[in-house]
């Protein structure tokens, strides 16, 4: 019975790709919970979360997305590929950024994040060479779409939390904001357009109940409502700042490989 609960609810959603369910999604976030505080606690003292830190990650972040697709476009061959499925991707991913950014913060102090980003840009830039040779991009369009979209909604919420309530309006926040509505309206595009599905529990119900167009309303007022918490808390500043950062991957990650999957409709 223990086998049959394990395959039904954690292997199957990675074997054939059904996507989540509510038993793997409360695992995988207890986890990944678990995982932020060791690895904050590991951190906080020897960096701050700040923006070098976000752009630091970012090309980890593209890594992860632009393999994720690789292994979408069927070039890696079970048992290999179900290592490059979420979640076992942020794993992979992890595992070559965390060392990394270790040995920089070791050997460049506080310009550890220019270091840092390098190996993630090459690595990134070469699964990207590799996607862009090997595939037909389909849907060019996507992609840029998604950012642009993203970019002048997050304009408009730092503008507005300007006005109506400062602190909000801080890069980090914003880089969350931006991370989420790329990830909403790549969702958008996908389900409305192009046939794809949602993945993940809670979209999928929303969409199922209100249509693709729900993403967007709900990413802004979830994120918004989410950003005041953090931006009024009185807790430690290096702590707030690196649950935006965890943040930032949730949204930024799963945005970019779906962006990059439709653009070569894989």
């Amino acid at each position: 019975m223990l086998w049959d609960f394990v395959k039904k609810y954690y292997i199957d959603s990675i074997v054939y790709k059904q996507g989540y369910n509510p038993v793997n999604t409360m695992t995988w976030a207890v986890i990944l919970v678990i995982a932020a505080i060791l690895i904050y606690k590991v951190l906080r003292k020897k960096i701050d979360f700040d923006e070098k830190f976000i752009v630091g990650n970012v090309p980890f972040i593209l890594l992860g997305s632009s393999v994720r697709v690789a292994e979408d476009a069927g070039f890696l061959q079970p048992p290999l590929s179900y290592f490059f499925m979420t979640p076992l991707i942020y794993v992979i991913i992890f595992c070559i950024a965390f060392p990394t950014l270790l040995l920089s913060i070791r050997l460049r102090g506080e310009k550890y994040w220019l270091h840092y980003s390098i190996p993630g840009l090459a690595l990134s830039g070469v699964v990207l060479a590799i996607l862009f040779a090997k595939l037909e991009v389909v849907n060019a369009w996507i992609l840029p779409t998604s950012l642009l979209l993203a970019a002048a909604f997050s304009a408009a919420y730092k503008f507005i939390t300007s006005k109506l309530y400062r602190p909000m309006s801080n890069s980090l926040s914003c880089f969350v904001f931006f991370s989420h509505m790329v990830d909403g309206w790549a969702t958008f595009f996908g389900v409305t357009f192009l046939g794809y599905w949602e993945l993940h529990v809670l979209p999928r119900f929303l969409i199922s109940a209100f249509g693709p167009w729900i993403m967007i309303p709900t990413k802004v007022f979830v994120f918004a409502a989410i950003l005041y918490v953090l931006d009024s808390s009185k807790d430690d500043e290096k702590l707030i700042n690196f649950v935006k950062f965890v943040l930032v991957v949730l949204g930024l990650a799963p945005g970019l490989r779906d962006s990059l999957r439709m653009t070569f409709q894989v």
